[in-house]
């Protein structure tokens, strides 16, 4: 069996300048983090606030013994609403002992910097739920996503890299299926691009990756991109 064919929840890490990042902490969070070996994240990032992509975030934890600090959380505020629904013993005036420590940060449609690293936003829609795809430096990363206007696409262009969600074949509701996502990233011409979120309806991976162009491939588990 091809390991790439076995794929836990979406989600990616990203180290730039020396610094940390992490888009999304789904179910499987302490698993990636563990096997990826990634010992020090200055800061966590979501698309939206759907359970496959929020509910592994009690597992900062560690983060917080190690690096004996709150770890900083950026998202909407819809997002945050359902965190401190979700995670509510993480926060308020009597907050669980031994609970994650978690400093909520609100933001919108704007580029904002965490630890001197610019972030731009790139507003899409999850069928009618708003979400953020994120561009940092030539890196842009989309999951979850069905529409992106004309106006939030021109954040895209020129990115070296980008990730984008291809979940299968047949139409989904909320999700672009592969012939979209490979017809977007054929538009925007990045020199390399990979489809993520991908269903097990979509095929197997060697097969699927005879039907793509050489800079266009299927993200796996433990894929590694440097630009």
């Amino acid at each position: 069996m091809d390991y790439r064919d076995q794929r836990l929840r979406t989600s990616v890490h990203i180290e730039v300048n020396g610094k940390s990042f992490v888009i999304d902490t789904g179910p499987d969070f302490r698993q990636q983090i563990l096997r990826e070996r990634i010992r020090n994240l200055n800061a966590v990032i979501f698309t939206h606030e759907h359970k496959d992509h929020t509910a592994g975030l009690d597992d900062i934890r560690g983060f917080n013994y190690c690096q004996k600090k709150y770890m900083e959380v950026y998202a909407r505020s819809n997002v945050l609403a359902h965190l401190q629904t979700e995670f509510y013993y993480a926060f308020g005036g009597h907050k669980y002992l031994g609970a994650p420590d978690i400093n909520l940060h609100e933001i919108g449609n704007q580029p904002f910097e965490i630890e001197g690293i610019t972030i731009t936003p790139i507003e899409a829609y999850h069928y009618k739920l708003p979400v953020f795809g994120f561009r940092i430096g030539d890196f842009t990363y989309l999951t979850d996503v069905n529409f992106i206007s004309e106006v939030e696409q021109q954040k895209i262009l020129g990115s070296k890299v980008i990730v984008l969600n291809g979940l299968q074949r047949e139409f989904h509701i909320s999700h672009f299926t592969f012939d979209e996502s490979v017809a977007l990233l054929k538009k925007w011409q990045p020199e390399k691009g990979f489809l993520t979120h991908i269903s097990h309806k979509l095929g197997l991976h060697t097969e699927v990756e005879k039907e793509l162009p050489k800079w266009l491939r299927l993200a796996y588990d433990g894929l590694r991109v440097e630009i």
